[in-house]
């Protein structure tokens, strides 16, 4: 199957050479990406398009994937579906579109719209007539209407071969992932940070992970699970990293020896000092928050400041102005409000009188009160694990999950897809009950089912299901597996 890919807009304007080298990383991603999803996968770049192919012969499971894959890969606008064949005439043309099209016309207006490149003995409009004019003689319809057409019929003609256009995609948009350069995004699971994470990859950011864990292996799951779930949506086109920084003793300090109404301007300091060092240590030029002016105490324009100051990297703020339920809805959009929802935070460092315009050298003056070595202890005790470990790394963590091919009878498939994905693809099953319950949820409702059934996990990847199994194990829970269809 074949798909033109439409650039982003602003790589389109740039400079010859900047453009040549954005669609080389576009072409290598997209090839990355078809790799870690085992597709067969060939790119041909042109000045203002891809041309990609997926595979040898049609299939509706692998044209399903090729969309899904290609509308996340950062760098694409648009694509389209198309059928490509040689032509010698307008009635080849004809022959393979009204398969396509034909049926569509019933009691319906129409127009045909030509796209043309090479030497020709026609016009694009010649072309537009022509073949209009045989689907109004072969197929019913309402006529033609080339400005508010109920159907519109898209062709595409390049020297000695057509194009039909059976499909139109938008794709999200942004720079190729790497073309920026690497960032460290600081991510603690809640809205923010999720959302923040994706458009610095939209923006063609290289993306590693930073975590903070002030004390619960539970929080520090559920963050490495949504870390996974935005790298393996938008960015697996890179290997990255996923860094996890013990932060008890530091927090520990600012509770005890602190002063209340800035204990979370020192944590933000605290946070951009072992962040900075991090970064310089795996090379990223800058880090990524999910602040928002005024949003919180810490966040207003004077805490910001002091925060930014403690810092030796570049701070950047992808959401510096959006509010909070434009955040949420994003969030949404793009898959990880479930993670932030269903986050199981601690919150320890937590001001019932919080200072927002703190004088800075108050600030300073608080801070020396914790010992000097807290930021080389904590970067020294920092964890690093390549990002793709992460179902192999809660293991350590988890109990192993028996995994089956074959459904027995009376076990209760439990889908942990998201919502948009089951809606999708729903599982079809006579012998097995099902249940939808979201990955995010899981371990929260989990309790409410009747635990004298046996529950098989189910996603498309095999990957969050297990995680998601791996967790209930470790809660207590048993009666669970994992259920991945022999292909």
């Amino acid at each position: 199957m074949k798909f033109i890919l439409r650039l982003f807009p602003e790589i389109s304007i740039k400079s010859r050479p900047v453009r040549n080298r954005l669609i080389k990383l576009l072409s290598q991603n997209i090839l990355n990406v078809a790799k870690h999803r085992a597709m067969e996968c060939h790119v041909y770049s042109q000045w203002d398009k891809l041309i990609v192919r997926f595979g040898e012969k049609e299939d509706t499971s692998m044209r399903e994937a090729a969309v899904r894959e290609l509308s996340r890969i950062p760098g694409i606008h648009s694509f389209l579906e198309v059928d490509e064949f040689d032509f010698k005439n307008f009635d080849d043309i004809f022959e393979h579109a009204k398969v396509i099209y034909g049926a569509k016309l019933l009691g319906k207006t129409f127009a045909v719209r030509v796209k043309r490149r090479g030497n020709h003995e026609f016009t694009s409009q010649q072309a537009e007539r022509i073949i209009g004019g045989m689907f109004k003689q072969h197929f019913p319809n309402n006529g033609v209407d080339l400005t508010h057409p109920e159907i519109t019929i898209n062709i595409e003609i390049d020297s000695e071969k057509a194009f039909v256009i059976t499909g139109k995609h938008a794709g999200i948009g942004g720079y190729p992932v790497g073309s920026q350069g690497d960032v460290l995004s600081l991510i603690s699971g809640g809205f923010d940070s999720g959302v923040s994470t994706y458009r610095a990859i939209r923006r063609g950011c290289r993306v590693n992970y930073l975590f903070f864990n002030m004390g619960g292996t539970a929080h520090e799951i559920g963050v490495k699970q949504e870390s996974y779930f935005i790298w393996d949506r938008f960015a697996s086109s890179h290997r990255v990293k996923f860094i996890t920084i013990p932060f008890e003793d530091i927090v520990g300090q600012i509770l005890e020896r602190t002063h209340h109404g800035v204990r979370g301007v020192i944590l933000k300091r605290m946070m951009m000092r072992v962040g900075s060092a991090v970064a310089e240590k795996i090379g990223a030029a800058a880090l990524v928050t999910g602040e928002s002016v005024g949003q919180v105490s810490s966040q207003t324009l004077i805490n910001l400041s002091h925060i930014d100051r403690a810092a030796s990297s570049l701070i950047l703020r992808p959401l510096v102005m959006e509010d909070k339920q434009d955040i949420i809805d994003e969030a949404t959009l793009i898959g990880t409000a479930g993670f932030a929802e269903n986050m199981p935070e601690y919150c320890g460092v937590i001001s019932d009188h919080p200072n927002v315009c703190p004088n800075l050298s108050f600030v300073e003056e608080e801070e020396a009160k914790m010992d000097a070595d807290l930021v080389e202890k904590a970067v020294a005790a920092s964890r690093f694990i390549d990002i793709k470990e992460i179902p192999e790394d809660t293991k350590r963590l988890k109990t192993d999950v028996e995994i089956e091919a074959q459904l027995k009878r009376g076990e209760v498939v439990l889908d942990v897809r998201s919502p948009d994905d089951a809606a999708k693809s729903p599982l079809k099953l006579e012998d097995n009950e099902i249940v939808l319950m979201p990955f995010y949820k899981t371990a929260k409702d989990f309790s409410s089912l009747d635990q004298l059934k046996t529950y098989v996990l189910y996603c498309d990847q095999g990957v969050m299901s297990l995680m998601q199994a791996r967790q209930l194990k470790e809660m207590g829970f048993h009666n669970v597996k994992v259920w991945r269809p022999e292909t």
